[in-house]
């Protein structure tokens, strides 16, 4: 199972992009509502999330995802049950990925020391402890980052290669039409 945490003004696109690919990938995602059910992203899009915080099980999670966006970002970090559990996914050496403001919050957390990672241009100083770098999207570990926007779907689909293997991601990048990216 894989979580993505909503919270009021996430990044609509880095949400939605990732949960659309790994469920054509065949993985099961629940969107998890932390503001409430419905949440607003902030373009103004409002997502009804599929559950809220206190239904997720970690025991059968798979991978966390944190969309970015502001006010998202920190609306996600001021929620005790989102960074309790990022904390104990990746612990657990359970899958942690965020985009584009979300990776500050591994940072906060402790969790990038000795790690490379990306984030939106200009929250580098946050990733406290990274080798931050300007690449769309890292892999460092059990630890996924990427830079915003514009990258969710790449995003989307390096996430889909370590949970059902690169062939399928690609099969399905196949399938959307998705054109090859000259760089992650």
């Amino acid at each position: 199972m894989v979580y993505v945490y909503l919270a009021e003004g996430f990044e609509e696109i880095e949400a939605l992009a990732p949960v659309d690919i790994l469920r054509r990938c065949g993985v099961e995602v629940r969107t998890v509502g932390v503001t409430g059910k419905t949440v607003a992203g902030a373009h103004g899009i409002c997502v009804e999330a599929d559950i809220l915080p206190e239904a997720v099980s970690l025991e059968d999670a798979q991978m966390l995802i944190l969309p970015g966006g502001i006010p998202g970002t920190p609306n996600l970090e001021k929620d005790a049950r989102v960074t309790e559990a990022v904390k104990n996914a990746h612990a657990q050496g359970k899958y942690i990925a965020a985009i584009c403001a979300a990776p500050s919050v591994f940072g906060h957390l402790g969790l990038l020391k000795g790690k490379t990672a990306t984030c939106y241009p200009g929250f580098e100083t946050e990733l406290y402890g990274a080798q931050p770098v300007e690449d769309g999207v890292v892999c460092d570990g059990n630890i996924i980052t990427a830079k915003g926007a514009g990258r969710a779907s790449d995003f989307g689909f390096l996430l889909a290669g370590l949970l059902v293997g690169g062939e399928k991601a690609l099969e399905i990048r196949k399938a959307m039409q998705y054109a090859e990216a000259e760089e992650n």
